[in-house]
């Protein structure tokens, strides 16, 4: 189980390394590109090859790829989903490209279509990325906090739209899933206790199946259970608590999958520390 942080590549990728380690980091997760916008740096043979002496240098065993924020497969306008699906590509085949191992994503929001047809689009945009594609690293669905009929809050969703890809591409196991205990948290799923992580994964089980759990930004939450918002607080500090987060680290679903904090860098070396101790002394 590493313990690792989503870290900044202001510079460049081969500068996100060093970051991690200097936070405590076994692993990471990173941009390749800014998450705002604008043409991906292109990844040459020079600096591919200095990101990887750098993740040895700084004894990081594994690293994952975000994709950028704007993102939205179940947009209105066709111009944006055709972005948002060139682009997850792109990042699959970057990620690839330099090692890593997961690319996650958020899919959007279908406020100005209705979740109905938001799934059919998201459906349809996923196939499109992932038809044909050869690359290593796995591509993730992120659990959605909820609010504004952002798409993937619920299990049940999420394996309806696993569903639909894999049986248009005719290739099962190509999606993962990414367990955000905050969003999760947030869309309504407790995780407070030992038995409620336990409900929880049960339910994630019985819908999406335990075997897509492939890794986890491991977050407190600065709002309540079911409060529908991306609010991440430091570790022990929110609504879940200690007692829910190391019932998370501890728990067997979770046991050997990457644990990614998103927490604000102030404080984080902290949550790093915290975390391993859950996973050293059960």
């Amino acid at each position: 189980m590493p313990i690792g942080a989503h870290v900044s590549i202001a510079g460049g990728i081969v500068h996100a390394p060093a970051n991690a380690a200097a936070q405590g980091c076994e692993c990471f997760q990173m941009f390749t590109r800014s998450p705002q916008g604008g043409a991906a740096p292109p990844l040459t043979e020079t600096v591919v090859a200095a990101f990887r002496a750098a993740c040895d240098a700084h004894q990081q065993s594994l690293w994952v790829v975000h994709t950028p924020y704007y993102i939205n497969l179940a947009s209105a306008e066709e111009r944006i989903r055709s972005s948002s699906t060139r682009v997850i590509r792109e990042e699959l085949e970057r990620a690839s490209c330099i090692g890593a191992q997961y690319v996650m994503a958020h899919l959007g929001s279908a406020r100005d279509v209705g979740e109905a047809a938001g799934r059919a689009l998201v459906v349809a945009g996923l196939t499109k990325a992932l038809d044909g594609y050869t690359g290593s690293a796995t591509f993730c669905i992120e659990i959605a906090a909820g609010a504004g009929a952002v798409m993937g809050d619920t299990f049940e969703e999420i394996a309806e739209l696993i569903a639909g890809v894999e049986r248009n591409i005719h290739r099962n196991g190509m999606i993962g899933v990414c367990f955000d205990t905050q969003h999760a948290f947030g869309a309504g799923y407790d995780i407070r206790t030992v038995d409620a992580v336990a409900a929880t994964v049960a339910a994630l089980d019985a819908t999406i199946g335990r075997e897509r759990l492939r890794m986890s930004h491991i977050n407190d939450s600065k709002v309540e259970l079911g409060a529908q918002k991306d609010r991440h607080e430091h570790i022990g500090k929110g609504h879940i608590g200690i007692d829910g987060i190391r019932a998370v680290v501890q728990h067997p679903a979770f046991r050997g999958l990457p644990l990614i904090l998103e927490t604000e860098d102030e404080g984080r070396e902290a949550d790093v520390q915290l975390l391993k101790s859950f996973r050293n002394h059960p």
